[in-house]
């Protein structure tokens, strides 16, 4: 077996390069034709239900009201239901055809079953599944005093994907319906002091790829990545019992008026109607893909004098207490 590994080693990569080389002016063809049917045609929202969670604020908010101009029906997903309430009213001001709200949590199947059954109840269907919740922190990974904490970045960045999705896509299926997931590009990007949010946000691109190909086309999947946007890191916190604090940010928390919260939603609602598997804002980050597949060391070391501060790092104020998002 090992011989086998080695004689593929040595023949399989430059192989491929050449087969792909052969192959690149009909693949820039076929996707230049792709790219333009697309541009041309769009899915006709008008009176198609869409879940949105995470949609009191920030990315979910703006997604919401670019569904709204598309006169879609919405159901708006978050835990705090009076926030919802000012969206709800903006949405049906912009164009929304009907608004429903309801109070729940992400991490908790019975909360998704509640709140797609609902939905099924009342409009008999759902088009687009929108995820947006996310969590992510500032942290270095050493110096986290409060183990509990880690947990909550999986269930809200994985599970809060994956249970709505588990419920709906039956429903999914068969309206032939889609699948919208906020990414980042820290999924495949390193950054510091953000190990636990990135480790959550391969997860979830992984399980995403792995569905994709499950579904078979009778479900489309859009995977939306952006890297940094406006001010996020710096707002919002988990408060401790003993008083200290941990940064957090929570993309649904963050005030999305105008900027790039804004143009994020625009393109991933526009993708997503048009059938993209991958939305990525801002699309530079991509030239990382390269040096991370072909030269490695460069950027690792590029990130480090990029990113590495100067003398010694910065302490995040991590207690010990329990969490409790506020």
């Amino acid at each position: 077996m090992s011989f086998i590994n080695s004689v593929l080693n040595s023949v399989v990569p430059p192989a491929s390069l050449v087969m792909l080389g052969c192959s690149w002016p009909a693949l820039c063809f076929i996707n230049t034709c792709e790219w333009l049917y697309k541009s041309f045609f769009s899915e006709d929202m008008e009176d198609k239900v869409v879940i949105i969670t995470g949609a009191s604020s920030g990315i979910g908010e703006q997604i919401a009201y670019e569904y709204a101009k598309r006169k879609a029906i919405l159901v708006l997903i978050a835990r705090r239901e009076h926030r919802l309430r000012g969206v709800s009213e903006k949405a049906r001001y912009i164009g929304a055809k009907r608004v429903l709200i309801m109070a729940a949590d992400v991490v908790k199947e019975d909360d998704c079953r509640r709140f797609v059954n609902e939905t099924i109840n009342y409009f008999g269907r759902v088009d687009h599944l929108v995820n947006t919740a996310s969590l992510g922190h500032t942290f270095y990974f050493e110096e986290v005093g409060d183990t509990s904490v880690f947990p909550h970045f999986l269930d809200i960045n994985f599970w809060g994907n994956v249970y709505p999705t588990y419920v709906a896509l039956p429903y999914l299926r068969q309206s032939n319906g889609r699948v919208v997931v906020n990414a980042a590009v820290e999924s495949w990007l390193p950054l510091p002091r953000m190990s636990l949010y990135a480790a959550a946000k391969a997860a979830l691109v992984s399980f995403y790829e792995s569905l994709r190909f499950e579904v078979n086309g009778e479900v489309g999947i859009t995977i939306a990545s952006h890297g940094w946007i406006g001010s996020e890191m710096s707002r919002g916190k988990f408060m401790l019992e003993d008083g200290a604090e941990m940064q957090w940010k929570e993309e649904r928390e963050v005030n999305g008026t105008g900027g790039p919260v804004e143009d994020y939603a625009k393109m991933i609602v526009s993708g997503a109607c048009r059938g993209h598997q991958y939305v990525k804002y801002p699309c530079w980050y991509d030239i990382f893909l390269l040096y991370r597949m072909f030269a490695p060391g460069i950027l690792n070391w590029a990130l480090r004098m990029l990113l590495a501060p100067n003398g010694s790092r910065r302490t995040s104020l991590v207690g010990t207490g329990r969490p409790t998002l506020i």
